[in-house]
């Protein structure tokens, strides 16, 4: 288990070298990611081989949505925010379906991983990404105050 964990964030490190300025740092978050939610699930070395691909998947098709489509609407609302009824209608018909498309990407990733994972691995997924986001933040608070500080 720790030498997958190892292996990956090796050549996940690896490569993140390759990578522009902040590509790199996504990279350096995606590694982290990885480890964290390995070890948290406790996956095996089988499990995560069959695990990552639906995950990465999973991630892709989010990613997609929230820059395809959520970005698009709340840039729109920005740049419009005393737009008409029938314009509000049809960015709020954009944003339904954003969501739906997010849940059903969501319900995919569960029911492609039933095959995979144990259900108690799938609920542990959630709280494991919840605690590395939160994480995430506060890395990210302290690093602001401390650039603020200097």
């Amino acid at each position: 288990m720790k030498k997958l964990v190892t292996l990956t964030l090796i050549m996940v490190g690896l490569l993140s070298f390759a990578q522009p300025g902040g590509k790199r740092m996504q990279q350096r978050i995606k590694t982290q990611k990885i480890a964290f939610i390995t070890e948290k699930l406790g996956l095996t070395t089988q499990e995560a081989q069959q695990f990552w691909p639906i995950y990465n998947e999973f991630e892709a098709t989010t990613e997609r949505i929230k820059t395809q489509e959520l970005r698009s609407i709340r840039q729109q609302f920005r740049k419009n925010p005393d737009m008409s009824d029938s314009e509000a209608n049809k960015l709020l018909d954009r944003l339904v379906n954003a969501d739906t498309a997010m849940h059903n990407a969501k319900m995919k990733l569960i029911n492609d991983l039933k095959s995979v994972i144990p259900a108690v691995k799938i609920i542990k997924l959630k709280a494991a990404e919840d605690e590395f986001n939160k994480q995430l933040l506060q890395k990210l608070r302290e690093f602001r105050e401390r650039r603020n500080k200097n």
